[in-house]
């Protein structure tokens, strides 16, 4: 019997300034957010946001987020089968 295949479960990642590290408030043009990009699981999203979350380490006002997309678009799936930070 042939295995289903997972739909893909959509996080962005994207990053800038913000107000105050601890928190969410990105601060200035929301054009100037650097948008990583979109990935199909978590484990893709998180390597992306550890690399270019590195890659900014010396600036503290700098903060990469994993948004996952796939809760906005259906909240009723939890997706914790194929995303095991859900």
């Amino acid at each position: 019997m042939a295995k289903k295949a997972q739909k893909p479960l959509l996080h962005l990642v994207f990053g800038g300034e913000v107000a105050d590290p601890q928190g969410l408030d990105f601060v200035g043009d929301p054009e100037k957010l650097h948008m990583v990009g979109l990935y199909p699981n978590y484990a893709e999203a998180l390597r992306a946001w550890k690399g270019v979350s590195l890659a900014n380490i010396d600036s503290a006002s700098t903060k990469y987020v994993i948004v996952h997309l796939h809760r906005l678009l259906d909240p009723t799936t939890d997706g914790t089968e194929a995303d095991p930070e859900d």
